[in-house]
């Protein structure tokens, strides 16, 4: 059955439309929809304008009125997390802080592998629970889709159980959930064999059971003097392309190398990117590949941000993700960290709002959302206040009053426990 709600009025609508993928956005670009109002038709937009003038259009329609002043943008995507883990990491982020290298901390039983072990000793309903447990967080801060990630199982069974859980907790949490393939984390310690024996049989074994049951069509690759090389990843990244996975690439975080692995293989995004040069960011600018800057890296580590303004003065597509993991990037908050990156990078608030929406979009293939146009999903995040600019000069402290996904208001801050 149709169902129609006039949904306003706002005092500022920013749909995000008009804008370019790709390079520098000033503000004055930004499309502004003064008192806007939007029709939605089951879970998408149907028509998006002046309030007033809405309701003279639809004279008999359902009408969830506002009152007070409130901005409304698209709901944010977050292209890139971790959130399917086991266990906790706060004792490794204590000894950093303390300066304490990686090797020290890893030495001490901390690092990647032990959130390995904690993951596979969890059961995946204890999966499931959490990762709903933390998209939900990531919802009412205005995340309506996030990219899940595996990566901390490392064998063929235990992958399976963290995407298995992921797909389980896509029919529950109240964001989108995009799973992606990270089997090439790092090779596990009590793997008997060498990075190419590794890959070579998780790409015999785990690519036609995750065909079969439909648990993903995205394969990342951690390529870092520490993880995979360029060379120990061919022959990986041409089996998931000749079964027709998309690629990504976790590059450039310590060293170079992993952008250019993202480039040549047509991968639809190049992630980390905070070691880039000016090599990497010409490649990445000249290329069809988003680059993404994971800004809770950078504030988890202590390090330098991606180079997200030369990235956009090169002409690259940034998108902005949290990069939300136990180990490095233990803060979660997709609009706080990308206001900081703005604030670092001198991004203008349509380069971050881009990065955090359409832009993000991209990176994860999805042309249904990240704008708020007709005919796509009606994924809104909706602000009290009378100015848009007032979100990100925030720095995340202006968090949204009210979330739709598909359609549905998922969450009311005013009515909520």
């Amino acid at each position: 059955m149709t169902q129609r709600t006039l949904i306003g009025p706002f005092k500022q609508i920013i749909p995000m439309t008009g804008l370019k993928l790709k390079g520098a956005i000033l503000d004055n670009e930004l499309n502004v929809i003064d008192d806007g109002g939007m029709v939605i038709e089951n879970e998408q937009i149907l028509a998006i304008g002046n309030f007033e003038d809405l309701k003279l259009k639809f004279p008999e329609i359902a009408i969830h009125q506002l009152k007070g002043n409130h901005v409304c943008l698209p709901g944010f995507i977050d292209a890139h997390t971790h959130i399917c883990f086991g266990g906790s990491r706060a004792k490794d982020y204590a000894m950093r802080n303390a300066g304490k290298s990686y090797l020290e901390i890893a030495n001490a039983g901390g690092g990647i592998w032990d959130t390995v072990t904690q993951t596979r000793k969890a059961s995946m309903e204890e999966l499931t629970k959490n990762t709903i447990k933390r998209a939900n967080r990531h919802l009412k801060n205005g995340t309506t889709t996030l990219e899940v990630k595996s990566g901390y199982g490392l064998t063929v069974d235990e992958e399976l159980k963290m995407l298995r859980a992921i797909k389980e907790a896509d029919k529950v949490a109240l964001p989108e959930l995009i799973s992606t393939c990270l089997a090439a984390h790092m090779l596990p310690k009590d793997f008997e064999g060498s990075e190419t024996v590794y890959l070579k049989m998780i790409s015999e074994e785990l690519f036609p059971v995750l065909k079969k049951e439909n648990l993903t069509n995205r394969i990342d690759a951690f390529i870092e003097q520490s993880a995979f090389s360029s060379e120990d990843i061919k022959a990986y990244f041409l089996k998931a392309k000749d079964l027709n996975f998309d690629i990504t690439v976790h590059a450039d975080q310590f060293s170079t190398s992993g952008s250019k692995v993202a480039v040549d293989y047509n991968a639809i995004s190049a992630d980390h990117l905070e070691a880039s040069t000016d090599n990497e960011i010409d490649l990445l600018a000249n290329s069809d590949t988003i680059a993404v800057a994971l800004p809770g890296a950078s504030i988890g580590l202590g390090c330098n941000f991606t180079p997200a303004r030369k990235l956009l003065d090169a002409g690259a597509a940034l998108a902005i993700a949290s990069d939300h993991n136990p180990g490095s990037a233990p803060m979660g908050d997709l609009l706080t960290q990308a206001s900081i990156l703005g604030t670092f990078e001198k991004l203008t608030n349509a380069e971050v709002l881009a990065g955090i929406t359409f832009r993000a979009a991209a990176a994860l293939k999805l042309e249904d959302r990240g704008k708020l146009e007709v005919g796509h999903l009606a994924d809104l995040a909706v602000f009290h206040s009378d100015n848009y600019q007032d979100i990100l000069y925030n720095q995340g402290n202006l968090k949204p009053c009210m979330i739709w996904k598909n359609g549905v208001l998922v969450f009311d801050r005013h009515k909520a426990p």
